[in-house]
């Protein structure tokens, strides 16, 4: 089995998301199930082919998240260093062609979120700057060609 990394934010995040599905969401859609067969003919009924489409979401969710959840290793960020970029650090790049600076935290998959700044360690930024210190420069293949970043500063949030 393999593990997820991810940092204690994103596990809680998806511990409370697990919640209320099972306390919130998944006893409503029941309800809705059952006011929608008390209108009659269920094979022409909108609401109730809509609520068993929730249901079905909500139960592939369930499953979804408690697969995550039971595969989580938690990183603890207090033991991070800041002389080489890693998982849950926040990385400062510059684009060596126009000087602008970006800001990511390298997150888990199911916590990325690049709007954000929030940058999963699959994405291909990530996988080229992992392991890399200040000052170093990475290439990073981009459906519009290669960019050069250069490493500007390594930070533990």
């Amino acid at each position: 089995m393999e593990k997820i990394p991810m940092t204690a934010e994103g596990y809680e995040r998806l511990v409370v998301e697990l919640k209320t599905l099972k306390t919130v969401e998944r006893p409503a859609v029941i309800r809705a199930i059952a006011e929608a067969r008390e209108h009659g003919d269920l094979s022409e009924n909108a609401e109730y082919t809509a609520a068993r489409e929730r249901q079905s979401f909500i139960e592939g969710r369930v499953l979804e998240l408690e697969d995550k959840i039971s595969r989580a290793e938690i990183i603890d960020l207090s033991k991070l260093s800041n002389d080489k970029v890693t998982f849950g650090v926040t990385v400062t790049l510059a684009d060596e062609d126009t000087d602008e600076e970006s800001t990511y935290t390298l997150v888990g998959v199911e916590e990325s979120d690049v709007a954000l700044g929030r940058l999963s360690i699959q994405a291909p930024l990530a996988r080229a700057v992992i392991g890399k210190a200040v000052g170093d420069s990475v290439e990073v293949n981009t459906p519009r060609g290669t960019k050069a970043y250069e490493v500007v500063k390594i930070e533990v949030r």
